[in-house]
């Protein structure tokens, strides 16, 4: 019943922030994103509130815009490091000049995607199964799921999905895992995404070729361009979520962050006590 609850509030308030940022455009649109972003990270809060009783201290305010900001810059980063390797390789070209107002269309449908999936793979599915079965088996769940989920998208592929679930569904569950908070993660899949559709204006995970401040062309092999699903199915871009990935388990690791299979763990207990 918790989970239910859980996910029918930010799944309530991402329909209607998706619907409202689908209906307009530029400066509109990332207004409205940004609302529904914020919308949708309160009705987390009040919910995990009342269903588990404690604060929600993976959304708590301390420290959110450092976090956000880190995250944001390793989306960027990584995203332009694969977008160069592709380009050398030949798989992409500027193609001609979008617009300020494109690029701002973008970061709207970026900004409530990225928050609202953020808040329902990793702050309630990681969380759920991680307390049932340890971070691995969350982790490898939610990766799954996430790579499946995408399937749904009007371009989307068997390899682009398995892509996803590798290089954004692992690499950003292990954000969470490091840092036991939302914001790094969610800055991280928002600068990804923006930088992919409003910068370099290429297709974000097979749903559509976005228009940002560029019109982006890929082309050659799926190896390198991803294909119709876009740079994410793109070995350059797993190679580079799979990198991220194992230095975010480092760190969770490091910092005992990773948490046992409860039930292994109650075995291993009673089988030393005996």
């Amino acid at each position: 019943m918790r989970i239910l609850k859980q996910l029918g509030a930010v799944v309530a308030v991402a329909v209607v922030g998706n619907l409202a940022v689908g209906a307009t455009s530029g400066v509109v649109s990332l207004a409205l994103g940004a609302l529904a972003g914020l919308a949708a990270l309160a009705a987390y809060a009040r919910v995990v509130r009342r269903t588990e009783h404690r604060v929600p201290v993976e959304v708590t305010r301390a420290g959110a815009p450092a976090a956000i900001g880190r995250g944001v810059l390793i989306g960027l980063g990584m995203c332009v490091a694969v977008m160069a390797t592709v380009a050398v390789f030949g798989g992409y070209h500027v193609h001609g000049w979008g617009s300020l107002s494109s690029a701002a269309g973008v970061l709207g449908v970026t900004v409530v995607v990225g928050v609202t999936e953020e808040l329902v793979f990793r702050g309630v599915l990681l969380r759920v199964v991680e307390e049932r079965a340890g971070t691995w088996v969350a982790l490898a769940s939610t990766a799954a799921l996430f790579g499946a989920i995408h399937l749904l998208n009007p371009h989307a592929t068997p390899w682009g999905a398995i892509a996803i679930a590798v290089e954004a569904g692992a690499m950003l569950a292990a954000a969470f895992v490091a840092t036991r908070t939302l914001w790094l993660p969610i800055g991280l899949h928002v600068g990804w995404n923006f930088a992919l559709g409003g910068l370099f204006g290429t297709e974000v995970s097979g749903s559509g070729t976005a228009t940002g401040l560029v019109h982006g062309l890929t082309s050659g092999p799926v190896w390198l361009s991803g294909g119709e699903f876009g740079p994410e199915a793109s070995v350059f871009t797993v190679l580079a979520g799979v990198l991220l990935t194992l230095v975010f388990l480092r760190l969770a690791h490091r910092r005992g962050r990773i948490v046992a299979n409860p039930r292994r763990a109650a075995r291993a207990a009673a089988t030393t006590t005996v």
